[in-house]
């Protein structure tokens, strides 16, 4: 039984490979981060190795082993981080050593399967080195061996990979039916799912792990009140408080997004409060808030603000300078003071 939900376009495609024997060798799921991408790859990885007429069937031996990441045949290959000293900053990549150990692996026969699996998570994370490395078992592949690649934004994996991999894309679910999914599956109250849809913006993963953990709930509230205090502070604090973020970007540009997109949820829900679209807003738990705040904005206020925060997200990515960019943002983002208590001009 396929374990993923809401991805019925891509359960299917795979199913009739498996039914009609056409398989490729390999795969490239793309799609948001937490969508379901992992799940439906250990799925797949299971089909291919299910002892049962009907796979994956999730009880027999072999597709328990996959579940818990103990067959022999079935590896995943994530990131290592790099980095010898201060000035050459710790960056997350998949080395080629790793790729060289697969390579090696992929060329002896399945130890207790039928066939070997190789998943490799955040793909387009690759050194330069490990894609060509990659390329070249790709473009011949062996027999009884499948690739799954997993990739956010396939876009940074070079093109000669994807084109040696058949691509399938996983989308975000509605709201509504990750709240009816959380509710059904996991026994989550209403209020709350309805609160985890949103929040989720279509991936399950996240809203689950969320529903298990009500610590990162508080997590999301503490970071988004800090973001929030920002907005009202002078610009020597916005100033600090970037010191720190640039400092924290070098060490795990992931958690430096996180906080972008958590800028970037609460001005478009500015933006929708402030055109009475409140019924679409992703922070329900904090209309009241909204509301006031809406108040104090202007709408081409809040429409430079969403600029300058997309802006800055994509500067990072073209690798620009942290700092200067934060520094930017917190300049453009209205409500900012001098240190004098005087408005800057």
């Amino acid at each position: 039984m396929w374990q993923v939900i809401g991805q019925t376009r891509a359960v299917s495609l795979l199913q009739r490979s498996l039914e009609t024997g056409s398989l490729a060798h390999a795969y490239l799921f793309t799609g948001p981060a937490h969508v379901g991408k992992m799940t439906l790859a250990i799925n797949l990885a299971q089909a291919l190795n299910c002892e049962a007429d009907e796979p994956p069937c999730g009880e027999c031996s072999s597709c328990q082993k996959v579940a818990s990441a103990k067959h022999s045949d079935v590896q995943i290959v994530s990131l290592s981080h790099n980095g010898d000293s201060a000035e050459d900053r710790p960056r997350a990549e998949i080395s080629i050593d790793q790729i060289r150990q697969v390579q090696h692996t992929a060329s002896l026969p399945p130890f207790e399967g039928r066939c070997k699996v190789f998943i490799i998570d955040e793909a387009e994370f690759l050194s330069i080195e490990a894609a060509n490395c990659l390329l070249k078992t790709l473009e011949e592949p062996a027999e009884k061996v499948v690739f799954i690649l997993l990739a956010t934004n396939e876009r940074l994996l070079p093109a000669t990979v994807v084109s040696r991999c058949q691509m399938v894309e996983l989308f975000p679910m509605p709201a509504g039916e990750i709240e009816t999914v959380l509710g059904s599956n996991w026994g989550v109250e209403p209020e709350k799912a309805r609160l985890l849809a949103r929040l989720s913006h279509g991936c399950l993963g996240w809203a689950v792990s969320v529903a298990l953990d009500d610590s990162l709930l508080q997590q999301r509230a503490g970071l988004l009140d800090s973001l929030l205090d920002i907005v009202s502070a002078d610009y020597e604090e916005r100033f600090v408080y970037v010191a720190e973020l640039a400092n924290q970007f070098s060490q795990n540009r992931g958690l430096v997004y996180e906080r972008l997109n958590l800028w970037l949820d609460w001005w478009r829900d500015l933006l929708l409060v402030k055109v009475g679209s409140t019924d679409n807003i992703t922070n329900i738990d904090r209309l009241d808030s909204l509301s006031d705040m809406a108040k104090r904005y202007s709408l081409a206020q809040i429409r430079a603000s969403i600029q300058s925060i997309l802006a800055t997200g994509e500067q990072l990515r073209q690798n620009a300078n942290p700092r200067l960019a934060l520094e930017v943002l917190m300049l453009d983002m209205p409500g900012g003071k001098s240190t004098a208590g005087s408005p800057a001009t």
